[in-house]
């Protein structure tokens, strides 16, 4: 069962969770939102659908074929929520805290904090993490930092540039890539972790892999932070790594594998199926243990590019999974589709789809132009926060 809030206000979302109730009235709303259920016991969702019409409230529901259903109430934010407490009351005590945690999740975003290390991270800012690929094949940037002093010096570069995090990789995982052994991938890495952090100790290290022994050996030279772009399914033993290191860990959407991810992707509704696959991977990361967890919706990552716009558009319903979201959309593909340029025209089109998602929601961006992302980052810091500027 997953619960989500749908902003529904927006007029093709609305058509299309219309479609699927069967929602025939005219009840579209400026501020519209919808509290939908997926894959809620029937016999619930009937209760939960009484409890509704009860208080006047309109709500809809369609059965699956696996004897379970799916519900969707409409109304605004302070009517849903108030609505969680008499589901609450009325004896589902389980499903209605589940629905208050969602409105909570969603309400205290911006007051929540993440901590790494000593260092604690208020979610009123935004952050800036650096992209160090350590490959000769990246798609972007690949071949360039190759060599480990060049790595280094490059993430030099972008620490002094503003970078919060450094994110390292020795795989690409650009469409179409093959894999790389682990010899290989630490053979990569390692090196690179180990001598930035004797050249700028303090430094927060991302390990960007999928594998569990790469990131033991990455959290063991000094990294903080595993960034799996399989949200811990590819090698499910990197959540016990994970979880011996009391590290932080990064939970992405990917669609098959890098090799075939961009074959034909298809989605019913993307939002709701990457919304579920993370709500389901981080709970599963918390039963590990793992608390420090980020998500990430996977822009470019078995998505067609009208799936990379929606994500963005709609990214303000993660935050009612309850974690802080990162977002990666630098020099993609969809942007140079969508323009008609290559990778080395993106720069300006990467700068605008970033702030964008920062103000959707955004709290975490990693990107390969640092000194851009780190001049937006304090300009939205500043609008959302101006009394900051007589203090900074």
């Amino acid at each position: 069962m997953t619960i989500q809030i749908v902003n529904i206000s927006y007029h093709d979302v609305f058509k299309r969770y219309g479609g699927k109730y069967n929602i025939f009235r005219d009840l579209y709303e400026k501020d519209l939102l919808g509290l939908e259920i997926r894959n809620i016991e029937q016999e619930l969702s009937e209760k939960v659908r009484r409890i509704f019409l009860d208080n006047k409230e309109i709500c809809y529901s369609v059965k699956n074929e696996n004897n379970s259903s799916d519900f969707l109430a409409l109304g605004s934010f302070s009517v849903l929520k108030d609505l969680s407490k008499i589901v609450l009351s009325a004896g589902n005590e389980d499903l209605g805290y589940k629905i208050s945690k969602v409105f909570g999740n969603i309400r205290n975003y911006d007051q929540k904090y993440f901590k790494i290390d000593s260092l604690i991270y208020p979610l009123t800012n935004s952050y800036v993490m650096g992209i160090l690929n350590v490959t000769p094949d990246s798609f972007s940037d690949g071949g360039k930092y190759f060599n480990t002093d060049d790595a280094v010096r490059h993430a030099i570069e972008m620490i002094d540039e503003g970078a919060d995090f450094i994110d390292i990789g020795g795989e690409s995982t650009r469409p179409g890539s093959e894999k790389v052994e682990t010899d290989e991938e630490l053979r990569r890495v390692i090196p690179v972790i180990e001598k930035l952090i004797s050249k700028r100790p303090g430094t927060i290290i991302s390990i960007d892999t999928t594998k569990s022994a790469v990131a033991k050996e990455a959290l063991n030279s000094g990294a903080k932070i595993v960034n799996d772009i399989s949200g811990g399914t590819f090698d499910k033993n990197i959540l016990n790594v994970v979880s011996e290191f009391k590290a932080a860990m990064v939970i992405m959407h990917i669609k098959g594998t890098p090799k075939v991810m961009q074959n034909n992707p298809f989605y019913e509704d993307v939002v709701s199926e990457v919304y579920d696959f993370l709500s389901e991977k981080a709970e599963e990361a918390e039963k590990y243990g793992i608390k420090n967890l980020f998500i990430d919706p996977g822009i470019g990552f078995g998505k067609r590019v009208e799936d990379n716009f929606e994500l963005v558009k709609r990214l303000n319903e993660f935050k009612s999974i309850g974690y802080p979201i990162l977002i990666g959309m630098s020099r993609k593909s969809f942007l140079g589709k969508t323009l008609g340029n290559n990778i080395d025209e993106r720069e300006n089109a990467t700068t605008v789809a970033e702030t964008i998602a920062v103000n959707n929601g955004a709290r975490i961006v990693r990107t390969h132009n640092v000194k851009n992302a780190a001049e937006a980052k304090k300009i939205i810091n500043f609008v959302n926060n101006p009394e900051k500027f007589f203090n900074d």
